[in-house]
């Protein structure tokens, strides 16, 4: 493998890492869903892209290059739908120690 597959990896172990801490850092389910959504579709981008480098054939390329584009599509909206599912059975917009943000 060369450097470049390396690098791109090394940038998604970094979008996890910091995304699993700022989980623990936001206040309420919402934003923690969103959190959570936005770095499971960063890091499955890079990970797929360091895979396109690392196997330089067109046969794995466009294998791959449609998982990104059904990830494109779908992770928006799973993310919507437990979005949309909590707010409709009521979970509040709270803080973490119950202080309401109304």
């Amino acid at each position: 493998m060369n450097i470049l597959v390396y690098i791109i990896l090394i940038m998604s172990w970094i979008f996890i890492l910091f995304g699993m801490i700022a989980i623990f850092q936001l206040k309420n389910l919402y934003t923690r869903i969103l959190t959570a959504a936005t770095i499971d579709t960063v890091a499955s981008f890079l990970v797929l892209f360091a895979l396109i480098f690392a196997r330089l054939s067109y046969g794995y390329a466009i294998r791959l290059v449609l998982l990104i584009l059904f990830l494109l599509i779908t992770s928006p909206i799973s993310s919507h739908v437990n979005i949309r599912s909590a707010y409709l059975i009521g979970v509040p917009l709270t803080h973490k120690d119950g202080e309401s943000y109304e």
